[in-house]
């Protein structure tokens, strides 16, 4: 079990919380600074916030001797990332009253909302609960927000996996009703701390993220999961689950004790034991993860100091049942399905590609205008996908026309289909000017990037090719760059670790191939690795593969 004596200073403000509570009253109440007290700053990640400033300002601000521009980003919990058209409608009239504007969907199906003042949380946050919406657990060393398949094509079973995705969330929350009493005035119904089975009072060692999967299409990246579920599905019905522990994406420059890992099969789960198998994955990790060093508290690190089969074993005695062999599967995809599609039922969908997830009207593109008419008629669905695009959805046959139409209008087809391979497979996290561990630019900058990429690309006669091109401001992970064919890690300002070799469904990491390069020397290296890859491919032979077999093969 984890030791007691050593207790990270987080661990500490957890235990001390009296159920996520803190002093956080108290913080909104200090009206001389746009800050929440320090302990807080823990806490309030538990209710799906960070408190960030704007770095871009930090300067100006420091030069008159201010403090820095605080601000709070709001992450909501939507498991399985659906939205009915009523709440989109609201989520745009708050977006545009409390934050920036911009609706950012994340790369787990949900939607953030940055530049949140200190004084607009609770309004924020009451606004969101009008709509049946929550930001509780989106953040925070508990399970997290919960990602599922996002396409009802992928099988006529995606409802279900769906349900089983909010149930999952639900199950997992923690019990305290502090969110409801800090920020919507709740009255405390018993003044002792609400027990908690599973979260008890120190909640787990670090934050814990559960995807479901759907073969043959891996669009959730399960194996990044610190818990993963692979849907087995035979004769048409859902049988039940591989289950796979111990992804996560997130290291630290120079920290070779720290690494991004892919998920290890522990096993089959029919899917009556499912809920008690996640549950006890969960407690185990709860129980052995190591609470001194947050650096290396997640799952993943767990499970190599235990052993894989020693944690599957210990999972498997409190569940009471041994999980059996893994079942077959494939994937041979990982992607969005741009454009209209149907499922099962007959329902249209219409999938449009949003760059780095940004829901914003520039550049003369009225996109944010856009979603709200087509919210407005109250004939299609939203579901966000883990590559931060958006699927319109459910929409019936009679109303695909009306639907089309505001699409057509608003340029979201044509901005859609106009779209490159690379851009629409590309991805990248918030970066600066919010995030406070960025060390270059991500989300403000791929895009510039690629533009000056596409010409490389279409050199080589590759504009086609559907290469995964990811970056990342730090080496946490958030944009995914560890498992892209082609991943791009901020160093410094301008600067990028170069990553080759990861392969083309989310199976495999790629690996460092060059440090902190430039603008420049990495459009410079890319045109020459693409020419030799041009050159020496097999046939069908993907950029990631074909890197991995020439370029990190030989020097492990």
């Amino acid at each position: 079990m984890s030791e007691k004596n050593n207790l990270s200073g987080t661990e500490k403000i957890k235990m001390a919380s009296q159920g996520l509570r803190g002093t956080l009253k108290e913080s909104l109440k200090d009206d001389y600074t746009g800050a929440i007290r320090e302990d807080d700053q823990a806490l309030v990640k538990f209710h799906g916030m960070y408190m960030q400033d704007d770095r871009d300002r930090r300067e100006e601000r420091s030069q008159k001797k201010l403090e820095p521009y605080y601000m709070y980003m709001i992450r909501l919990r939507l498991p399985g990332g659906f939205m009915t058209p009523e709440q989109w409608i609201g989520l745009h009239h708050i977006a545009g009253k409390h934050s920036t504007g911009t609706i950012k969907i994340t790369t787990r199906q949900t939607i953030q909302l940055h530049g949140i003042l200190k004084s607009h949380i609770k309004p924020t946050i009451s606004s969101f609960n009008t709509l049946h919406l929550d930001s509780i657990a989106a953040c925070g060393d508990v399970n997290r927000n919960v990602t599922c398949a996002s396409h009802p094509k992928e099988s006529p079973l995606h409802e279900e996996l769906y349900q089983l995705a909010r149930e999952i969330s639900a199950r997992h929350l923690p019990k305290s009703r502090g969110y409801y009493e800090i920020w919507m005035d709740a009255e405390k119904l018993v003044e002792t701390t609400e027990e908690d089975p599973l979260y008890q009072d120190r909640y787990l060692p670090r934050k814990f993220k559960i995807g479901i999967a759907i073969p043959p299409n891996n669009d959730i990246d399960v194996f990044i999961n610190d818990l993963g579920l692979i849907a087995i599905i035979e004769d048409g019905k859902l049988k039940g689950f591989n289950l796979a522990a111990g992804g996560g994406l997130g290291s630290t420059h120079g920290n070779a004790a720290t690494y991004a890992r892919l998920g290890s099969m522990l096993g089959y789960v029919p899917k009556e034991n499912i809920f008690k198998a996640i549950y006890e994955v969960i407690t185990v990790q709860r129980d052995f993860g190591n609470r001194s060093d947050r650096k290396q508290a997640r799952i993943k690190y767990t499970i190599d100091k235990m052993g894989v089969e020693q944690y599957k074993e210990e999972v498997e005695k409190r569940c009471g049942f041994k999980f059996e062999p893994a079942r077959p599967y494939a994937f041979t995809s990982r992607k969005d399905a741009f454009g209209w599609s149907q499922n099962h039922e007959g329902k249209w969908y219409y999938t449009l590609f949003i760059e780095n997830g940004r829901v914003v009207d520039e550049n003369n593109y009225p996109l944010k205008t856009g979603l709200l008419k087509i919210a407005e008629t109250g004939k299609a669905n939203f579901r966000f996908t883990c590559n931060q695009n958006l699927i319109i959805s459910d929409i019936l046959d009679v109303d695909k026309a009306e639907i089309e139409a505001i699409l057509k209008e608003h340029q979201i087809i044509q901005t859609t289909s106009e779209a490159s391979p690379a851009r629409r497979n590309s991805m990248a996290c918030v970066a600066l000017n919010t995030c406070g561990l960025a060390m270059a630019e991500a989300q403000r900058y791929l895009p510039t990037l690629i533009t000056k990429l596409e010409p490389v690309l279409q050199k080589h006669e590759l504009e086609q090719d559907d290469i995964i091109i990811r970056m990342t401001g730090c080496p946490n992970g958030c944009g995914r760059s560890p498992n892209a064919e082609i991943g791009f890690v901020g160093t410094s300002l301008g600067k990028y670790n170069l990553h080759i070799g990861g392969d083309r469904l989310g199976e495999r990491l790629n690996t460092k191939y060059k440090d902190s390069l430039n603008e420049t020397q990495i459009l410079e290296t890319l045109d020459e690795l693409f020419g030799v890859y041009v050159k020496e491919r097999a046939p069908e032979e993907t950029f990631g593969d074909f890197s991995q077999r020439k370029w990190i093969q030989p020097n492990l």
